[in-house]
């Protein structure tokens, strides 16, 4: 009931308690009936000599009885159910009629009973185990005088000075209704260990320390409020006896409700008139005898019973050996019922239910935990642990009923209608403040015990999804702060990457590099948003069960990999269209990712498509519409795994001032035991005009507010000529585009284009050894020329120009042969004539044959501000490969794509020579909105 209610984790825990205190409640009644057999019925079966002298034999009689009993009972469990219910209407035919014969002797004995009296010292009582007369006088045969006062010589006797100074009076243990003690017994009389039972309401003055006690009866055990409400509440344990038999009963949903609302009616009117009465009928220090010790040990409700002591003393052996038979009938049904439920693993094996239906594994743990409840022996320090218990088991019965209720979750339809939530929350405090008014560190150690037994649950038991109220809660509260975060923006202060990883599918709906999900669960350390997507390239109405294939295999992933997180996929005609959908859509309300995770296209230089790339750019462009911050890992295969722990070296190289995500992100890598080890140093880049030293001691105490332990170092970029290297990397960057142009201009024929290409290797066309440098001239002046593709009446050309301006560029080596002397010369051509050659040109590359469009890839001259790109690129990955080639992890800016179409396979080539040389590599483009500050 409680799992279905509240889920497996809690009515696993709260099973597993009520089991036990089910279990640990019939040693209690077998003990108690052990006591009856032993104390009032026959004395003489007692092994270990008179308990009545000491407790501890009575203990150790409580042990082999009690084992005794409970091999016989477990036997007539294990016939079967049957049985006990045929022996029940016995007991309780037993039981009713011994609370009658009670009642009834209350009423006969109204002026109390004549012969049954106890002896009290002045306010003391005394016990009668001694068979001593109570009387002071020395002459009488037996009396107390023999007891207090003893002979120093024949002349002189010394007596106990209380003996002496208060007189002896026999007193009617019952006086009776009439007699008015009901006042009397209104008042507390809590007493410590060892203390005198007597009328005296200060605690101090019953004390006996320092006392010789004689035959003054003693208190055994420290009394309290909360002692007695543990000890008195498993008697009020058996209202649940019915809904432990669920499985037994032919219509549970009706004989449970009335069968629990008649024994809860019957029970609180038999106890609180039972209560009172007593108190109304006894003398109070005969009420406080427990063991009856002023009596001779008899039992004082048989003594006040009609007709006979007899009957009350079979009575309650009988109903304790019924109440003993329904725990061991009750406790394996509910081990049974939980190992059927499958939420704990390896209590599966006490599902097994032998020919006759019965629970027989169960029954035998039950019958082991039975039995080391009977060796504890004292009834007192079993009813605590029971109290606890059974108070957590009816705490969380009435949570479920009120939790229900609040929800109004759609199925809970109780037939019982005459009930309200308020009740049930009121049961709730009320067990709760009784589990620590009893014993607050029992109550501890209860609930240590369930929050124990949950987490296991959780961690190993099996997922079950039973539509519980716990899930209802989680979806209101989920709710309630999805409203609270859509109320304004997050502060700066509260900002932390909630990520978005676009993951790429093989054609197998696996994920192609799952170090993605690894990378993510590091830097997320378990905390926060994570949301997986792809993008599934069809028709959604054809590829529906390919797209819920793809998002198991997405969560089956994340949870290899520890990513705490949701997964998604989506399918659309155009996978840019998908990204761009997820981007935007992703998330619920508030909880929407503000970074997005996206892999590096390691393909794109080797397929013809633009679509290797093209994805890529758009991705990042539509990332940065979005204002999210975007991370492009680059080399991820070789990036470690969650299992690992590197050390080393992060280096930031922070170029482009982003608002801090630069220092945030290795900060929150080292939080993972993967990255703790490793150390952080920031680089800065400075021009040759800037002030390093100033730069460093600033971005020292930049970063020693933002509480970053981390190196400082700042690099200076020399001017330096572009090399040929750069030149080459920018020509064979703009022939390779135009190469693919061309190709998608007549594929019919590409392999011919790609034969002479192959062939033209061959021929000493090029030198190399080139360098190549930029004169001072105004922009619209400057213009870049290979001196390797021009004859010398080109030199001469340029000697011309160069004469006409401040500088011109030289060559530094000899020119080599000419290679395109068909083309008009730049200097002596006019604008017009220029772009009509070009126009004649694209028509001739249109329809000529591949040798010729190939004869152009040749006459190409590199763009002036790709070569400066290049230069710059090609610089900063020197400066970058010399301080960082042995770093762990180098994270970067990464350049904003290019805003004109043309240059968007240059800016891939680009990134390329800027990370080249990196084994790991993080890119990272601010999004605008986060700010990392002293206070965040």
């Amino acid at each position: 009931m409680i799992s279905r209610a509240l889920g497996p984790e809690f009515g696993g825990a709260v099973g597993i308690l009520f089991y036990l205190a089910t279990s640990v409640a019939g040693a209690m009644y077998i003990t108690g009936a052990v006591e009856i057999l032993l104390v009032y019925l026959v004395p003489q079966l007692s092994l270990f000599g008179d308990f009545r002298q000491d407790p501890q034999i009575m203990y150790h009689n409580f042990r082999v009885y009690g084992t005794i009993l409970l091999i016989l009972m477990g036997i007539i469990v294990y016939i079967g159910v049957a049985f006990i219910s045929k022996f029940a209407p016995v007991a309780l035919f037993c039981v009713i009629v011994s609370i009658l014969c009670v009642y009834i002797g209350i009423f006969v004995n109204i002026y109390g009973s004549k012969n049954f009296n106890i002896c009290v010292l002045g306010d003391r009582l005394l016990s009668s185990m001694s068979n001593a007369v109570c009387s002071k006088e020395k002459n009488v045969t037996g009396s107390l005088y023999n007891i207090y006062c003893h002979s120093l010589n024949e002349t002189y006797e010394e007596c106990d000075p209380y003996f002496m100074e208060h007189e002896v009076h026999v007193v009617q243990a019952i006086p009776g209704l009439a007699s008015g003690v009901f006042k009397d017994n209104l008042l507390a009389y809590y007493r410590h260990k060892g203390d005198l039972v007597s009328r005296t309401t200060e605690r101090e003055a019953a004390s006996s320390y320092g006392q010789n006690t004689y035959n003054q009866v003693l208190v055994d055990i420290t009394t309290t409020f909360t002692l007695f409400v543990a000890i008195f509440f498993p008697s009020c344990t058996g209202l649940m006896a019915g809904s432990n038999r669920s499985g037994d009963l032919e219509d549970a949903s009706k004989s449970i409700p009335s069968g629990t609302l008649a024994a809860q009616l019957t029970t609180s009117f038999v106890y609180l008139t039972g209560v009172l009465l007593f108190g109304a009928t006894s003398d109070n220090l005969f009420l406080r005898d427990k063991f009856g010790e002023s009596v001779g040990g008899d039992l004082a409700v048989a003594v006040l019973a009609w007709p006979h002591p007899m009957v009350i003393k079979i009575g309650s052996f009988l109903s304790t050996v019924g109440a003993g038979l329904q725990s061991l009938t009750g406790a394996p049904r509910l081990m049974q019922a939980i190992a059927k439920d499958q939420i704990i693993p390896f209590l599966n094996v006490f599902s097994y239910s032998s020919s006759k239906n019965e629970p027989t594994r169960a029954l035998f743990l039950t019958l082991g935990i039975c039995e080391l409840g009977i060796l504890i022996g004292n009834l007192d320090y079993i009813a605590p642990i029971l109290t606890m218990f059974f108070l957590m088991c009816y705490m969380f019965v009435n949570l479920a009923c009120t939790l229900q209720s609040l929800l109004r979750t759609p199925n809970w339809r109780p037939r019982f209608k005459y009930y309200h939530w308020s009740l049930s929350l009121l049961g709730v405090i009320l067990c709760l403040v009784v589990m620590f008014l009893s014993s607050w560190y029992y109550a501890l150690v209860a609930m240590a015990i369930a929050g124990c037994i949950y987490k296991y649950i959780e961690y190993r038991g099996a997922e079950k999804e039973w539509g519980d109220g716990i899930r209802g809660l989680a979806l209101s509260a989920a709710r309630y702060s999805l409203l609270r975060l859509e109320e304004g923006p997050p502060h700066t202060k509260n900002w932390r990457p909630q990520l978005l990883v676009l993951c790429k599918l093989n054609e197998d709906l696996t994920p192609k590099y799952r170090k993605l999900f690894t990378f993510a669960s590091q830097l997320k350390a378990g905390k926060g948003l994570t949301l997986v997507s792809s993008v599934l390239e069809g028709a959604y109405r054809k590829m529906y069960s390919e797209s819920q294939a793809a998002k198991l295999s997405l969560k089956k992933t994340m949870d290899e990999e520890k990513v705490k997180g949701f997964s998604e996929v989506v399918v659309t005609n155009n996978v840019t269209d998908g990204i761009c959908h997820l981007i935007q859509t992703s998330g619920l309300g508030g909880l929407k990712h503000n970074t997005v995770i996206l892999g590096w296209p390691y393909g794109w230089r080797q397929s013809p498509e633009e679509k290797t790339w093209r994805v890529f750019l758009d991705t990042i462009r539509i990332v940065s519409a979005s204002k999210n911050a975007l991370l492009v890992p680059k080399g991820i295969t070789m990036f470690p795994e969650s299992t690992e722990k590197v050390s080393g070296h992060i280096d930031v190289w922070w170029i482009v001032h982003d608002g801090g995500l630069l220092m945030l992100l290795p900060f929150l890598l080292k939080q993972h035991k993967t990255w703790k080890n490793c150390k952080l140093r920031i680089f800065t880049v400075a021009q040759m005009e800037d002030n390093s030293i100033q730069m460093k001691k600033d971005l020292a105490t930049f970063i020693y507010h933002l509480r970053i332990e981390a190196e400082v170092e700042v690099v200076e970029m020399m001017d330096s000529d572009i090399s040929a290297y750069t030149y080459e990397r920018t020509l064979m960057m703009e022939q390779r585009t135009e190469m693919i142009k061309q190709l998608r201009l007549n594929r019919k024929e590409t392999l011919n284009v790609v034969q002479n290409i192959v062939d033209s290797h061959h021929q000493p066309v090029r030198q190399s050894g080139v360098k190549v440098r930029f004169s001072e001239l105004p922009p619209h002046e400057s213009e870049l020329q290979d001196v390797t593709n021009y004859n010398s009446s080109k030199e001469d050309e340029i000697s011309k120009r160069d004469n006409r301006s401040a500088g011109g560029f030289s060559s530094l080596s000899s020119p080599s042969h000419g290679i395109n002397e068909d083309l008009p010369s730049p200097a002596h051509s006019s604008p017009s004539q220029a772009n009509q050659h070009y126009e004649e040109n694209n028509e001739q590359v249109a329809n000529s044959s591949s040798s010729d469009s190939f004869d152009k890839l040749l006459y190409i001259r590199p763009d002036e501000a790709n070569v400066r790109r290049m230069h710059t690129a090609v610089k900063l990955n020197e400066v970058i490969v010399t301080k960082s080639h042995s770093a762990q992890l180098v994270i970067i800016n990464l350049p904003g794509p290019p805003k004109m179409q043309k240059a968007e396979a240059n800016y891939m080539e680009f990134l390329e020579v800027l990370t080249e040389g990196l084994d790991r590599v993080l890119m990272v483009r601010g999004g605008g909105r986060e700010v990392i500050t002293i206070y965040s």
